[in-house]
């Protein structure tokens, strides 16, 4: 019989607390090392741009931006500050340069976060039809999802345009007509409500008083005794507001010879783009939340099926809670491209930022730094989406 020689192993022991002050010294050491690596390679390639700018003789700054713009857009608020207040009026020719990018940037925000909405919801509804057990119901969601997802988004953006709604009959009628939803070449006229006049500030601070409660009110961690005072108290805080003067005045658009006025207009190039978008991204939303209940293990339908739960409480109640948890990463890149995707719209006219930003430097003469500004906004849109999932995924992800 052959002797099995044992080897008996000994323990690791941890390193020791000057070990591990060294390892932590060295890692912040690189860190800095590559932050001031990138600082320096970004100052280096700043000097030798605005040397030949220089000996161009073109000046790098950013004094054109206090200068009156010159032109204008077809929509768009223009941001002005009184005092500590900012107030909004309509862009003219006579409007700065940072007003007509901050205009801009206000039409490509809007547009992005209705998309963001819109999407999310259609998205998740085709997501959920591409798994359905009626047969038409899954064939025609794979249908759609896949002729959206292999067309390029610009195609899709010049069809919502040119092909539909340039094609509408023209909104107009030889009387003024009140309607509460007028649809036509022009736009889409929708009520848009406005606080009366007779509101003071005290009953403006009250209306903030009733969201507050109300919003309180619907925190699951709060008693019962507690959600029922505060709805008491938001009550009471609306019915005091009512009694100080507030009012919500529905402004309906009006159908006249010349067309629609009145109420909120959504232009066709803006209805276009947002069209376009939404169907875009809940495509590809869709397909991230098929991926995500396939992923998932089949013992979770079975264990509610065993149960007694339907399928549709299945996919509502077991399904796409667990579902949130694991898309949101994916969500936030969807989030982020949906809202680059916004300057598309320089293909139909939109007045987004890069849109605004081409003119303003065309105007100027000043490319570079607008570019630059365009860059650092994007930039800060998308950290500021990433943010906000990665702060809801720390909130929502199981511990």
């Amino acid at each position: 019989m052959n002797n099995l020689t044992q080897v008996r192993l000994q323990p690791v022991a941890p390193p020791s607390g000057g070990r591990r002050r060294a390892a932590r010294i060295r890692h912040k050491l690189i860190h800095a090392s590559v932050v001031i690596a990138a600082v320096a390679i970004v100052a280096i390639a700043g000097v030798a741009i605005q040397q030949s700018l220089a000996g161009r003789g073109i000046a790098f700054s950013f004094g054109y931006l206090s200068r009156p713009s010159q032109f204008n857009v077809s929509e768009g608020f223009a941001t002005s500050w009184d005092g500590w207040w900012p107030s909004f009026g309509e862009v003219t020719s006579a409007s700065t340069n940072l007003q007509m990018l901050t205009a801009g940037l206000f039409n490509s925000i809007k547009v992005a976060l209705l998309a963001i909405v819109f999407s999310t919801v259609i998205g998740v509804i085709f997501g959920v039809a591409r798994l359905s057990t009626n047969w038409l119901i899954r064939q025609l969601a794979f249908i759609a999802v896949e002729f959206v997802r292999n067309t390029p988004l610009l195609i899709q953006v010049v069809f919502w345009y040119f092909a539909f709604f340039l094609q509408l009959p023209p909104v107009t009628d030889v009387a003024n007509v009140q309607k509460w939803f007028v649809f036509g070449q022009s736009g889409l006229f929708l009520p848009f409500p406005e606080i009366s006049d007779g509101a003071t500030p005290i009953s403006l601070a009250l209306v903030v008083v009733t969201i507050g409660a109300m919003l309180m009110a619907c925190s699951p961690r709060l008693s019962s005794g507690r959600r029922w005072a505060l709805l008491v108290a938001g009550t009471v805080a609306a019915g005091a507001s009512y009694a100080t003067g507030f009012r919500i005045d529905m402004t309906l658009p009006v159908v006249g010879r010349f067309g629609a006025t009145g109420g909120i207009q959504i232009s066709p190039e803006m209805s276009a783009i947002l069209i376009a978008i939404i169907v875009n991204s809940s495509a590809y939303i869709a397909e991230i939340v098929r991926g995500a209940i396939e992923g998932l293990p089949k013992g979770q339908w079975e264990a509610a099926a065993s149960v007694g739960l339907s399928r549709r409480d299945t996919i509502r109640d077991v399904i796409l809670p667990q579902v949130c948890r694991i898309i949101l990463p994916s969500l936030a890149n969807r989030y982020i491209s949906l809202t680059k995707d916004t300057s598309l719209g320089i293909a139909i006219g939109f007045p987004d930022l890069f849109n605004v930003s081409g003119t303003v430097a065309n105007q100027t003469g000043h490319s570079l730094e607008t570019v630059l500004i365009v860059m650092a906004i994007y930039l800060v849109l998308s950290w500021m989406i990433s943010a906000f999932i990665n702060i809801l995924n720390t909130r929502i992800v199981l511990k």
